[in-house]
């Protein structure tokens, strides 16, 4: 089964058919997260670095900032038997997709914001598809933890 995770959003999922998938990733970053002791995945689709940006919005859409977000996925992760210990973590997305791209930067703020959490929670990038000018759409199938990330160049499997 396909589980669309929309911007702001984010899905978890232990069965094996499952594809989890996140379309036009922009400056948007797309965190792929995958247990290969338990086959359970996730992932989360962000807009923003941080949820000191807006604290209202972020208790009503977690999944709208780099660290609300993250907290959200790692405890349902955790709910379904995840060790964060065992995640590997895979990133894309934080592209500059405004022509004047020193004005937000805020692909590149993603990115560090993310770095940044991950970090703090012992988590590190093992693969990565981040910046340049393109969206992104990214697939994760929970049978074998395999990432095919789609964008304006050729397809790349992580």
């Amino acid at each position: 089964m396909k589980l669309v995770v929309g911007i702001s959003d984010g899905k978890v999922s232990n069965k094996a058919e499952d594809v989890i998938v996140t379309y036009s990733l922009g400056s948007c970053i797309g965190v792929i997260l995958y247990d290969p002791k338990t086959h359970i995945g996730g992932l989360l689709h962000y807009q923003l670095p941080a949820s000191s940006i807006n604290p209202d919005r972020a208790q009503q859409i977690p999944c709208m900032f780099a660290d609300t977000g993250m907290n959200w996925i790692l405890k349902e992760l955790a709910s379904k038997g995840v060790n964060k210990k065992s995640l590997k973590v895979t990133l894309a997305g934080g592209a500059e997709m405004m022509k004047d791209k020193s004005m937000f930067n805020i692909g590149k703020r993603n990115h560090a914001a993310i770095r940044k959490i991950l970090w703090t929670n012992g988590l590190f990038v093992e693969k990565e598809d981040v910046g340049g000018k393109h969206a992104r759409t990214v697939y994760l199938t929970l049978a074998d933890g395999s990432i095919e990330i789609k964008g304006k160049s050729k397809g790349v499997r992580v």
